[in-house]
């Protein structure tokens, strides 16, 4: 099992699209600065999303807690769980690593810098586009369970749109030469 595994930070405020206009024009946005946390874990092959959310900080006791969830999740298999994650400091402390051994769960550290190699970068796109793109959400909470509803029902209701877009092709350059 392969899953990759990343935060993403929804701000409560105004997301517009492409506005352009000779006359001017007044749109509702939100108004404040809320943040609903999002610590995600996207499996590669079935593209479900299994989700740790709070309004405060991510922190590496919400790295373990989402650990925990995924060992629960994926109980005794005779396959191994491997997670990609990025060089976050919380994901890289030794409390989160010591917690995965214990939890017979692999980490890998992807390259510093590289989004890119990340799928569930992919997936966070999508949902802020989903979700917040030239969208109204009259408060806080229901800017919240419009991303909690795409989320959950994503890999069901969304199931083309993320085929395309989750895919594993990566760039690769086999031909590199590094100049010093």
């Amino acid at each position: 099992m392969v899953l990759f595994i990343d935060a993403a930070h929804f701000v409560y405020g105004a997301f517009l699209g492409f506005l352009w206009c000779f006359t001017r024009v007044f749109i509702r946005s939100p108004s404040g600065r809320q943040r609903f946390n999002v610590l995600g874990a996207l499996d590669a092959v079935s593209r479900q999303v299994h989700l740790f959310t709070n309004e405060t900080y991510i922190t590496a006791q919400s790295v373990c807690a989402l650990l925990s969830q995924l060992a629960a999740f994926y109980g005794p298999r005779n396959v191994p769980l491997t997670l990609f994650l990025d060089n976050a400091r919380y994901q890289r402390c030794e409390l989160v690593q010591a917690h995965a051994r214990a939890l017979g769960i692999d980490l890998e550290f992807l390259p510093t810098y590289s989004p890119n190699l990340n799928l569930i970068e992919r997936y966070w796109r999508w949902v802020k586009k989903q979700c917040l793109n030239a969208k109204y959400h009259a408060d806080f909470a229901t800017m919240k369970n419009a991303i909690l509803q795409t989320t959950a029902s994503a890999h069901h209701n969304h199931a083309a749109a993320l085929a395309s877009l989750l895919t594993w092709n990566f760039q690769l350059f086999p031909k590199t030469q590094v100049i010093i």
